[in-house]
């Protein structure tokens, strides 16, 4: 625990990216195990729904969410006592063409429910910051769905988790050892290079997610990098 910067908490959790990584991998293979008697990928959008149920009171996946502002496409309803519930915008829901935004958004505010409830159950406690609540919605905005800045933690851990739950990094390093070992130098890779855009059509293909969520996964894996390549004595 860190004192937080934002001041919606006296403390908040810091977790290292390996952490997320492993609480996601662990909670989603265990999960396909259990229910489909072996791991393979992409997780299917109704098992994804199947694994969110385990976790929360209530999905609603038909909710509506204008009084939120039309931007808002998800909302996790923390709960004094009782374990969360999940709202997701009607119009990403039954939109097929949006799919893959539809699977990002059930998977980031699984991670708000994952890595947040805890904090928000001891807010409630007395002499904490929400004590007189009932219960507090976190609204996510389609802007911060994929990609947060750092100082949002709460919206950047959800990110991150995101893409960990579609996309876990040990099933990420199987999927791109061909592609690495045909290389001459290492990662990361510039983006727009030859090498980087395979790495983000594989995932793409694999894990039923869009470009740009394939994209801000290798970012965040250091995979790939938008900083221009730094020459070296070595190339």
């Amino acid at each position: 625990m860190v004192p937080d910067e934002t001041r919606r908490f006296r403390r908040r959790p810091h977790f290292r990216q390996e952490e997320i990584d492993r609480e996601c991998e662990t909670l989603v293979a265990g999960f396909l195990m259990r229910h489909r008697g072996k791991v393979e990928y992409p997780i299917s959008t109704d098992d994804l729904t199947v694994l969110i149920e385990q976790h929360v009171d209530v999905l609603d996946v038909y909710a509506d969410l204008t009084p939120d502002g039309h931007d808002v496409e998800g909302v996790t309803r923390f709960k004094s006592g009782a374990i969360p519930d999940i709202e997701i915008s009607k119009p990403l829901s039954t939109d097929t063409r949006r799919e893959n935004r539809y699977r990002t958004t059930l998977a980031h505010e699984l991670g708000h429910v994952r890595l947040h409830d805890g904090l928000f159950q001891a807010a409630f406690t007395p002499g904490d910051m929400f004590e007189h609540a009932r219960e507090h919605r976190l609204v996510c905005k389609r802007d911060t769905m994929l990609d947060a800045p750092k100082g949002d933690w709460l919206e950047w851990q959800a990110c991150y988790a995101s893409g960990s739950y579609l996309m876990p990094v040990g099933a990420i390093r199987g999927l791109l050892a061909p592609i690495l070992a045909a290389q001459d130098a290492l990662a990361p890779y510039q983006v727009g290079e030859g090498v980087s855009d395979a790495m983000i059509e594989a995932l793409r293909a694999r894990f039923q997610v869009s470009r740009d969520a394939a994209r801000v996964r290798l970012l965040k894996l250091n995979y790939i990098s938008s900083t221009p390549r730094v020459p070296t004595l070595f190339g």
